[in-house]
């Protein structure tokens, strides 16, 4: 028996996990935080679809939190074995898992406040920092393309992915009685070409399966020189610099956020922006770049990242106090603060503290996920809600794709095709459905079959023993509704409907007129006539996510 359950990452972009279970063994790949809609952050509280003790071994792809974050509720939770990967990503989780567990802690304090005040009860942290430093004993680090035998039966090696330091692509070779082993390719993340500070990826052929990442499935970003991308960055910059306030810029402190900088820096010095202070409100990003001049040699322009990290212009916030005295500065400024899809730390208070104004610009340098608040600032959400608060929009959202650690979709079927032949078949994970038939249709158009390409859904669960891969459906148990996954829910479209009944009762003519709506909405909440929705409506109604992006509820 060999199966492979697919636990995360399935038709969304977050929460990397996939079960490979054998009479001998079960071995989980990734174990990573879902993002996104509260639906899908859900699933992070929620109990694993697998009992932790149970397991072998795991194998990780690299240290990002939706691929890593949460090991340490693994181990809490009873997993007693190694955690294998390479030797940067131990270094990288060394600091990504605590300080994923500090600001757990710490949103759970805050949101816990606000809920008493409600009179709701106390939720507990998914895991804390002690849970998260716990965790760092069972890490075992590897050098690339070396064969390790972490479970009975199977034997793994890892090659370099180029999407972040220490990332990589996991080969998995698993024993069958009487036939050749069966051979599994894992992508994990997959970086572009062109990309700063690491490598193209990189990975042996002839598999039986492959799990292939789809983030940019059919998008083509048209690949840059390094100069032209920083001519890009060089034009928002200066268009915000006219602005005279603030430049927020959510970004991933682990590699997205040196990659900025050391543009930054590089333009400031040869004069193309102007000179302006780099906050880099991020305590994270600054442990990370010492682990990045650490591992010099396995990475691309150390050098100039040496340079930038040292410039007069960069400055690092540590404290939570140093991070709040930034709201009092004025002038045009630039703030890099993490989450990069803006759903958790430091950017939401600065987005809280800027959004509302017309001289602040917003630049989005990453894959936004669907129900993220990043995703509905792109969108073009006119008020948003952070933190209970309703914060209108009235900063410019920009955003530039040439910092995405991901291959987009020609570079996808490159590295799919650099891997046939694939015996078997061809899994698409990590996407939202629009990108991942489009990679469908792509490989399909280098001579794949269509029923060798398969796009599992949350919890699926596939045999791979015999002569064709086999669907379980009565193994399949999907945790939430597979509709809802990579979606907006009833939290973003409670929301949104409140902000829309503020808007509508504010802007009534008179106290009448205010009354007669709110009576209407008793009477549609209590069963009776339906409300006119004309009288609920600011603008004609359109379709798609411009209309439903405001929602963001975080409590």
């Amino acid at each position: 028996m060999i199966r492979l359950k697919f636990h995360g990452a399935a038709r969304t972009v977050t929460g990397s996990c996939y079960l490979i279970e054998t009479d001998k063994a079960k071995l989980l790949v990734d174990c990573g935080m879902f993002q996104g809609s509260k639906t899908e952050r859900e699933l992070n509280y929620r109990v694993f679809p697998f009992d932790p003790a149970s397991l072998t071994a795991v194998l990780l792809t690299h240290a990002h939190i939706d691929h890593a974050g949460l090991l340490p509720k693994l181990v809490k939770h009873g997993y007693r074995n190694r955690i294998h990967c390479t030797q940067a990503t131990v270094d990288l989780c060394g600091i990504m898992l605590p300080d994923s567990g500090g600001i757990q802690e710490m949103e759970v304090k805050q949101l816990n406040q606000r809920r008493a005040k409600r009179g709701m009860e106390e939720v507990q942290p998914i895991y804390t920092q002690d849970d998260a430093m716990a965790t760092l004993e069972h890490f075992e680090g590897h050098p690339y393309e070396t064969w390790i035998s972490p479970a009975p039966g199977i034997r793994a090696r890892f090659w370099n992915a180029g999407h972040l330091l220490g990332s990589a692509s996991i080969e998995v070779e698993v024993d069958q009685e009487g036939r050749k082993p069966l051979r599994i390719l894992f992508s994990g993340d997959l970086g572009p070409g062109n990309k700063m500070l690491q490598p193209d990826p990189t990975a042996p052929t002839g598999f039986d399966f492959v799990v292939c990442e789809s983030t940019y499935g059919g998008r083509d970003r048209f690949e840059r020189s390094e100069e032209a991308r920083r001519l890009i960055l060089a034009g928002e910059v200066n268009e915000a610099a006219g602005k005279k306030g603030a430049l927020l810029i959510p970004s991933f402190a682990v590699e997205r956020t040196q990659e900025l900088v050391t543009d930054l820096v590089k333009l400031m010095d040869d004069g193309q922006i102007p000179k302006a202070t780099i906050f880099i409100d991020s305590p994270l990003a600054s442990r990370a770049t010492a682990i990045f001049v650490k591992h010099a040699a396995e990475m691309q322009h150390a050098g100039d990242l040496r340079r930038a990290f040292t410039s007069p212009y960069v400055r690092v916030t540590e404290s939570v106090e140093d991070s709040k005295a930034l709201a009092r500065f004025t002038g045009f400024r630039i703030i890099v603060a993490a989450s990069g899809m803006c759903d958790a730390g430091r950017i939401r208070h600065h987005l809280k503290n800027h959004l509302w104004q017309s001289s602040t610009t917003v630049l989005l340098a990453g894959f936004q996920a669907e129900g993220s608040l990043g995703r509905i600032l792109q969108d073009g959400a006119k008020t948003v809600t952070i933190m209970g608060e309703e914060i209108s929009v009235k900063a410019a959202i920009r955003q530039v794709e040439d910092y995405s650690g991901h291959a987009d979709g020609p570079e996808l079927v490159q590295w799919v095709k650099e891997r046939l032949p694939i015996g078997r078949s061809t899994f698409l994970t990590h996407g939202e459905e629009e990108g991942q038939r489009a990679l469908s249709d792509d490989l399909q158009g280098i001579g794949m079959p269509h029923d060798c390409i398969l796009i599992p859904s949350l919890d699926s669960v596939y045999d791979l023993t015999g002569e064709a891969c086999a669907f379980l459906a009565e193994e399949t148990h999907p945790r939430i509704d597979p509709t809802m996954v990579a979606r907006f829910d009833s939290h973003n479209d409670m929301a949104e409907l409140l902000l829309d009944i503020k808007d509508t009762v504010s802007k009534a003519g008179d106290e009448k007129s205010k009354s007669v709506i709110l009576r209407r909405l008793r009477r549609a909440l209590s069963g009776g006539d339906a409300p006119n929705p004309d009288a609920m409506r600011r603008r004609p109604p359109v379709s798609g996510p411009s209309r439903r992006s405001r929602g963001w509820d975080e409590s």
